[in-house]
């Protein structure tokens, strides 16, 4: 449900301004995203009548664009090869967290000699490339983003973003070529994403890809962030947690016009 309500708000939004719609496949993490959950999105989205510009771009066909991104960023010196595993990164952890409760980065890496990195990347070392947040607020100043209600009447407000809450954050993965955050900057650069309507939970996140977008000399969207679909215990849904899917509901006979009325359009 909490998918279908941000389709429905982005579609009505669109609508409202003159603006297309594009849907994008983010499925950076291949392990995991199997063919037949990229089809049940085009299935649920297609039952509730939304339709999308052709061809959709998939992430996964585009990681030299990634790479390319993050070599750029390597170029400027501001992402360093992290060899950490969880465990080593919470028992070192100080207590400080980010905006998702993980343990900040304690730096172990950044501070090993050129050597030692050397040495573990020519031993072929599983590595994930994080980027060094004081030399990248350095390196781009203080950054701004526009935020905006989902409505062309209300007026957009500006806000300094505040990416050093994620300290060291990882931006090339060591399962695969890039990171969400990285695909997404250079996915809404290429495609021209002007207007970006996201769920509260990647508010902070939003913050990376402001920083992102500066260093990148990229432009920056303007961006919504809607509230979340939640259960009577106000906890977001989850098909995890037991919460139904579109197909489950379909199957026990709900229509489209039914999902709509519950969420409000």
């Amino acid at each position: 449900m909490g998918h279908a309500y941000s389709a429905l708000l982005t579609d009505r939004w669109a609508k409202d301004m003159g603006g297309i719609v594009l849907l994008r496949i983010e499925d950076i993490d291949t392990k995991r995203c199997r063919p037949e959950f990229v089809a049940g999105v085009f299935e649920d989205l297609q039952w509730l009548g939304l339709r999308y510009p052709e061809p959709v771009r998939v992430q996964s066909q585009h990681f030299d664009d990634y790479r390319k991104a993050a070599e750029t960023l390597k170029s400027k010196d501001l992402l360093y090869p992290c060899f950490c595993s969880r465990s080593e990164i919470r028992a070192a952890s100080d207590g400080g967290t980010d905006p998702e409760g993980a343990p900040l980065y304690p730096g172990t890496c950044k501070h090993r000699y050129a050597a030692k990195r050397t040495e573990k990347l020519v031993a072929g070392v599983p590595v994930q490339w994080r980027i060094d947040m004081g030399k990248a607020i350095e390196t781009a100043g203080e950054i701004f983003m526009t935020e905006a209600m989902p409505t062309p009447q209300a007026a957009p407000m500006r806000r300094i973003a505040d990416p050093v809450r994620w300290g060291d954050v990882v931006l090339v993965r060591k399962d695969t070529p890039t990171s969400y955050h990285i695909s997404v900057v250079v996915d809404d650069a290429l495609q021209g994403v002007t207007h970006v309507t996201r769920g509260m939970d990647l508010y902070a996140a939003t913050d990376i890809h402001v920083l992102l977008q500066k260093l990148l000399g990229l432009a920056t969207p303007i961006y919504t962030h809607h509230a979340l679909v939640t259960d009577e215990a106000k906890e977001k849904l989850s098909k995890s947690k037991g919460s139904e899917s579109l197909a489950d509901l379909r199957a026990t006979g709900w229509s489209a016009t039914d999902v709509k009325a519950a969420l409000g359009f």
